[in-house]
């Protein structure tokens, strides 16, 4: 199930529309990155590299932070933008190498700041960056914005030593436009593929970044998340995704849809990577008063939770109601419950997602009236054009033909429809969301369990600008986005070639024990394989 419907209804939906809309991944005009894609060989020589790999070649001077940037930067020439055609990233830095080689300049002085010295970090397009790229969330409506000062976790990532290689694109607004939106497609950027089949979606809204991270185009990204927007993308594109608990990684400076459910984090092809990306972001921010929560509980180095050995002794429980659907999937959840067990957990079906379904609803009011007052305050002291919610409903009616073409906005005018958050209907339907962190403590109290696994979603589905997502039939976000809470999703194997990823959530602030869990499942398992660039599963295609 996708986020929209969860949000709106909370109902399972059939995969009934599947069967209405494989026609939509197909079409008998080849394009011109079409045809290139046909004859693309992937030998590119950075291929899964990791970040220890990276900082291995540059310390034995086998590479530079500059031949490394401008590698990346060539790969998303010949991939990105030609070739396969992924179009995943919006924009490059022009900056990127004048950074790298400082960096360089550093190691050879004997500076070394740290894991992400020197490494190419794709983000977001709605997370400020105060150079010469814009932040847009990739609308029309913000084009030639650019960011008076970076957000508050781009500067950990300068500092740290990162080299800011340019941004994603994304599902406009983060996907929260439209009830009929595709993912990964907005009116700046464009349509973003999957890079496994290239007609199915990357899922959204940081579809860019699990595009790129999972086809090669940088070390590691960055995400964010409401509900699903981290997870989703990482399991459709076959890489890990961490959703940190909301307090753990500051949000100021992005673009917010969600006081309460937003939160960055990271997107790479390996749990060692994204522990690593993960530490570099985390950290105490003056402007983010959310942040004072994780005091004592952050860690700036999540690499000290590996463990091979994680899952032995700890009771997992796994959501009993994704034991049935698409027989692929749910196949591919059995063997990773085997794993599970094999690796010496205890496992424990659990009806999770049933506790929670009259939930939905009251999530998306809570949504519409937190994006309003948030896009509303980002704006009024933004580089932009447009300085309320208002203006920028306005302005794409203005601009239908280019800033609207496929589908609407019903959803940022319901949202500017919403009164201020002194609303009852908004304190009621934040109380009725609230109540999930207490229905998630108390099954896992009950069930001593220490996280709870699932399928995070099923498989991509076909990229369909007419009629928008469809559902999978599977869908394991919503708890710990509704209750801010911890989930990370590696790569559970594959269907018919296009991938599934495995979930496991739990508590507050227990990111340590996520990672050492997903470490010794990810090592037990190794689902993750590189994508295909397969144009279509429709033979003749």
């Amino acid at each position: 199930m996708n986020r929209r419907s969860f949000i709106k209804s909370s109902s399972v939906v059939s995969l009934s529309t599947a069967s209405l809309a494989v026609a939509s991944c197909t079409s008998n005009q080849k394009t011109e990155a079409e045809s290139d894609s046909a004859a693309f060989i992937d030998d590119f020589e950075l291929n899964e590299v990791t970040l220890g790999d990276l900082q291995k070649k540059m310390q034995a001077g086998q590479y530079t932070s500059e031949a490394i940037t401008q590698l990346y930067l060539n790969r998303i020439d010949a991939i990105d933008k030609k070739g396969p055609a992924l179009n995943a990233v919006i924009e490059v830095n022009p900056d990127a190498l004048s950074i790298a080689k400082a960096m360089d300049e550093e190691r050879k002085a004997g500076k070394i700041r740290g894991p992400m010295h020197g490494i190419p970090v794709l983000i977001k397009d709605n997370i400020d960056t105060g150079d010469n790229m814009m932040t847009t969330a990739g609308a029309l409506a913000l084009e030639g914005h650019k960011a008076a000062k970076d957000a508050f976790i781009v500067n950990k990532l300068r500092a740290a030593g990162a080299v800011i290689l340019g941004k994603t694109n994304l599902s406009e607004w983060a996907n929260f436009r439209s009830s009929r939106s595709s993912s990964g497609w907005s009116s700046r950027g464009g349509q973003t593929r999957n890079p496994f089949v290239l007609d199915r979606s990357p899922c959204g809204s940081s579809s860019g970044s699990g595009s790129a991270v999972s086809a090669n185009l940088c070390a590691v990204a960055v995400g964010t998340e409401t509900d699903g927007s981290i997870i989703a993308p990482s399991s459709f594109c076959g890489v890990v995704g961490i959703k940190p608990t909301v307090g753990l990684v500051s949000r100021s400076g992005i673009i917010p849809i969600s006081k309460t459910q937003d939160t960055a984090g990271p997107m790479a092809r390996t749990v060692t990577d994204a522990a690593i990306l993960l530490g570099t972001m985390t950290g105490v921010d003056p402007a983010d008063a959310v942040t004072q929560e994780s005091t004592g509980k952050a860690a700036t180095d999540y690499t000290r939770f590996l463990n091979m050995a994680g899952l032995s002794g700890k009771r997992i429980g796994v959501e009993k109601s994704f034991l049935k659907g698409h027989e692929g999937v749910v196949g591919l959840y059995k063997q990773a419950i085997e794993v599970l067990k094999k690796q010496g957990a205890t496992v424990v079906e659990v009806d999770l997602l049933k506790s929670l379904s009259d939930i939905g609803g009251a999530e998306f009011t809570v949504l519409q009236y937190e994006f309003k007052d948030g896009v509303n305050n980002y704006l009024s002291t933004a580089n932009a054009g447009v300085k309320t919610l208002a203006d920028v409903i306005a302005f794409n009616k203005k601009n239908e033909a280019k800033a609207m073409p496929f589908f609407k906005q019903e959803t940022l005018e319901s949202s500017d429809a919403k009164a201020d958050l002194t609303s009852k209907e908004y304190t009621d339907a934040l109380a009725k969301t609230r109540s999930s962190r207490q229905l998630i403590d108390k099954l896992m109290a009950t069930n001593k369990l220490d996280a709870i696994g699932g399928t995070s979603i099923g498989f991509a589905g076909c990229i369909d600008l007419i009629n928008g997502d469809y559902d999978t039939g599977f869908y394991f976000c919503p708890p710990a986005a509704m209750a801010g809470y911890p989930h990370i999703t590696i790569p559970m194997g594959t269907v018919h070639g296009l991938p599934v990823g495995f979930s496991l959530m739990a508590r507050a602030y227990q990111e340590g024990e996520l990672v050492s869990l997903g470490y010794a499942y990810e090592q037990a398992s190794k689902k993750r394989i590189r994508p295909t660039f397969t144009k279509s599963l429709i033979p003749g295609n």
